[in-house]
């Protein structure tokens, strides 16, 4: 008779940030942990229209560890293809999904038809990843799960979900099997936020995925609020647009948060402040709901929103291009992907009074990563557009943990388990993370590579 399988595949978030699926075997049952888009470079990006080396009618279920696209944002296109599995993950993560995975699909569909319309694509007829049909279809597989309460999500699978701070409902996975427990971090988060509260430390399993996003950087000491201040004040007083592309769900209220309480202080002049996205008011609605996450009293919170003026609809948005500074957009995507604040680059980065203020980790191959590289001339809707505004970084407001923290994460566990593996980070942050695990820890750690498959009884 044959030896049990118990493995562990590497689907995507390996050598790279985004794209995030693990594929956990044990015996008969066979879960995916978290079925995210990949984003970025072309080459990435194409990787989403690739079929999956498994088919999705052989999963038993979908663990989900919190509602970023790069996270969830493929799982419409998985029950399309056949995955009739429950979704398991936190309310919050259900609740914001309901609002990313239309989001995600109408973007889609919406830069299918812009393509098509302006000729721009090679494809005579573009057509989205997947429809808002097809994520209402996926919402209709969602369960939710209470954290810290094991959960038998597969025959002989147990599963338990607890706080990872980085967004409401975020949360570490910790899968047991017959042949060991599997720890996946999840996107880990800055101990320091300001609006969330920390990631819960690791307490040991016998394998470690861990995300590797600030692997090789230091947030640094210098307060968020004091660069926003220091960034934003000259510009907003000399009647510039700032305009600050951020993710709907987190940046957008983090920032909405920080601004706010400068304004109070009198550190930045009472301007204008925009939120053009729909989804980020919505979410911010939901932020308010979900008080236990976070570290904000909610009088403050409801303060902070009051302040902002939401843009709702597309007519709103396309007045805001018109109107004059001094104010403040907060738009997304974060990364300059898409949306509506490509609307907003196009308008107002190519005057030098204006500036872009990139708000945290920009992948490789997105707008936003050109943008901190030193580009200035971005291919939009089929055009060059020169950006001459003052563009600036502030990664102290990420809502990640840096490298320093992920060690401190890390040191919560009494033993070293058999083996780490790196995802979620370039190839840099997780080769220069993975030597300082080796060398400060004495911890066998590995940086994971793209569909890799491992023995979870025997890891290497």
């Amino acid at each position: 008779m044959p030896r049990p399988q118990h493995t562990l595949r590497f689907l995507g978030a390996a050598g790279t940030v985004t794209g995030s699926k693990f594929l956990l075997e044990s015996g008969e049952a066979r879960a995916l942990i978290d079925c995210g888009l990949f984003q970025g470079h072309k080459e990435l990006r194409l990787r989403n229209r690739d079929p999956l080396p498994l088919a999705p009618e052989s999963i038993d279920t979908l663990l989900v560890t919190h509602a970023h696209i790069d996270h969830s944002g493929y799982i419409p296109a998985l029950v399309r293809d056949g995955f009739d599995g429950p979704v398991l993950a936190t309310s919050a993560t259900k609740d914001l999904s309901e609002l990313l995975l239309p989001d995600s699909a109408y973007l889609m569909e919406e830069e299918a038809s812009y393509a098509k319309k302006k000729g721009y694509s090679k494809h005579q007829d573009p057509l989205p990843l997947y429809t808002t049909e097809d994520a209402e279809r996926a919402l209709a597989r969602f369960r939710t799960v209470e954290r810290d309460h094991p959960y038998e999500v597969a025959p002989g699978m147990t599963a338990t979900w607890v706080p990872a701070g980085h967004i409401i409902g975020a949360s570490s996975i910790n899968v047991t099997t017959a042949a060991g427990s599997v720890f996946f971090s999840g996107d880990l988060g800055h101990p320091g936020d300001a609006l969330m509260k920390p990631a819960r430390p690791y307490s040991g399993s016998d394998i470690l995925v861990m995300e590797s996003t600030y692997g090789n950087r230091s947030h640094g000491d210098v307060a968020p609020e004091d660069q926003l201040a220091e960034i934003l004040d000259p510009v907003l007083r000399r009647g510039g647009v700032v305009l600050i592309p951020a993710f709907a769900v987190g940046r957008t209220q983090t920032i909405l948060l920080h601004i706010s309480r400068l304004m109070d202080a009198g550190r930045l002049p009472e301007v204008p402040i925009f939120v053009n996205s729909p989804m980020a008011a919505n979410a911010s609605s939901l932020y308010a709901k979900y008080e236990d996450d976070q570290r904000v009293p909610p009088g403050e919170l409801e303060r902070v929103y009051d302040r902002a003026r939401l843009v709702r609809t597309v007519e709103q948005s396309m007045a805001l291009n018109e109107s004059d500074g001094p104010m403040i957009i907060v738009s997304a995507a974060g990364m300059l992907t898409g949306g509506r604040v490509l609307h907003h680059l196009v308008s107002f980065g190519q005057d030098a009074n204006n500036a872009v203020v990139l708000s945290g980790f920009q992948a490789g191959g997105t707008r936003g990563a050109d943008l901190a590289a030193g580009v200035r001339t971005l291919r939009i809707f089929g055009r060059d557009i020169v950006v001459k505004a003052e563009v600036h970084q502030i990664d102290s407001m990420s809502a990640h943990a840096d490298a320093d923290q992920l060690i401190e994460w890390m040191s919560g566990a009494a033993d070293a388990p058999k083996m780490t593996y790196l995802v979620h980070g370039e190839p840099d942050a997780a080769s220069e993370l993975r030597a300082r695990i080796a060398r400060e820890m004495g911890w066998p750690v590995r940086v994971a590579q793209y569909l890799e498959e491992i023995d979870i009884e025997r890891p290497r």
